[in-house]
């Protein structure tokens, strides 16, 4: 038995390898890498390119969260805002003070 579940192991390690995804017509490898690195001015300069290029799309571009036309907040007086307040808390008070509802797993 301790043999059999060896093969079984030792069949599904190479077939593993056998059944490996192989790179397609039109997907080949990337290229290999320049002979010499960049320098630090052609790193500099590149990447300055880069942020202005990327500036000018953010600026141009438009999302969905951004709104077309923004309104104005409602305005309200100081009077307003205490009698909401007052009208809260008195809810309040009332739910805290009602009987509670006993129908609970206990």
């Amino acid at each position: 038995m301790k043999k059999l579940n060896l093969v079984i192991a030792m069949a599904a390690l190479l077939a593993a390898n056998a059944f490996a995804q192989t790179s397609g017509p039109g997907e080949d490898k990337a290229a290999k890498a320049k002979a010499k690195p960049a320098t630090a001015s052609e790193k500099a300069e590149a990447k300055s390119k880069r942020k202005t290029e990327g500036a000018t799309v953010a600026k141009s571009t438009k999302t969905d969260a951004e709104p077309a036309n923004t309104g104005t907040a409602k305005q309200t007086t100081k009077t307003e805002r205490k009698e909401a307040s007052k009208a809260r808390k008195a809810e309040g008070a009332m739910v805290t003070k009602a009987p509670k509802d006993n129908a609970g797993p206990n």
